[in-house]
């Protein structure tokens, strides 16, 4: 939702939410508590919130925060399981989109952390442009592998490996997802990808068979990242996630009719 221009009514936003909490996900990313100016479709993320039926479903709800404001505004929402930072191996990228360079960034993200313990929540930490960047700024496999063990060393619990522009090619998501997971085996270690419609299955595939159990997936692929560039490379479908959970035989039990009821409201969110 976070880069379309019209805003999408906040009780449009609510519905379409309820719906995808009786699909079974485990979670569901809701809203984000970020500046209203910076990301001005989410500036309703509270009022969605309290619309939300939460008694009756299993999903748990992650909000994104860019700073330490947002994430104590967060924090304030016992629903709230989980909290989202952007770290970047980009400086550009991450100065674009929190403002901060990368050491500030990291040191805010330890006050999260600190912040996360005390109100009972979880920090996933996404790291962006992980697959690469259009800046022609460093980039390898190295670099990822330090920047998780820093994410590592504040006993961040889940890390999610994000292909922020779509660059990643099979070979390379297999290397890094099987060395980080190596590497950190009590750390959860996700992916967020970007991604075209062709070339979507063969990132789920490196990934899964890398050994990664958990993906950030959207409804027919919306969405992508406004800060990463102008052409926007959409998030992977959830539908292509479970096209190929079916070909492996892989039974994620989730509501089928609610999934196809979701399905039926995309067109009436996004347009």
């Amino acid at each position: 939702m976070q880069g379309m221009h019209d805003f999408i009514p906040t009780q449009t936003k609510t519905d379409y939410i309820n719906q995808l909490l009786k699909v079974g996900f485990d979670t569901i990313d809701f809203g984000s508590f970020v500046s209203p100016k910076a990301i001005p479709q989410l500036r309703d993320t509270a009022e969605v919130l309290a619309g939300l039926e939460l008694e009756s479903t299993s999903s748990k709800l992650l909000a994104i925060v860019a700073n330490l404001r947002g994430a104590q505004a967060a924090a304030q929402f016992k629903e709230i399981q989980y909290l989202g930072f952007p770290l970047s191996i980009s400086e550009s990228f991450q100065q674009r989109n929190t403002n901060k360079s990368i050491a500030q960034a990291l040191e805010q993200l330890q006050e999260i952390q600190n912040l996360c313990k005390q109100h009972d929540k979880t920090l996933v930490t996404y790291i962006s442009m992980g697959f690469g960047n259009p800046y022609n700024e460093p980039f390898n496999e190295e670099i990822v592998a330090e920047f998780s063990q820093k994410l590592v060393d504040m006993e961040v619990e889940i890390i999610s490996l994000a292909d922020t522009i779509g660059v990643a090619k099979p070979e390379l998501i297999t290397n890094i997802f099987e060395a980080t997971i190596r590497e950190f085996p009590d750390t959860e270690i996700g992916a967020h990808f970007h991604s075209t419609p062709q070339t979507a299955r063969e990132k789920i595939e490196a990934a899964y068979q890398a050994g990664c159990c958990r993906f950030d997936t959207a409804m027919k692929g919306f969405g992508g990242c406004p800060m990463a560039k102008d052409e926007l490379t959409g998030n992977i479908a959830t539908e292509s996630l479970l096209s190929y959970f079916e070909t492996i035989n892989l039974d994620p039990k989730l509501n089928k009719e609610a999934f196809d009821q979701s399905m039926q409201m995309v067109g009436g969110v996004f347009g």
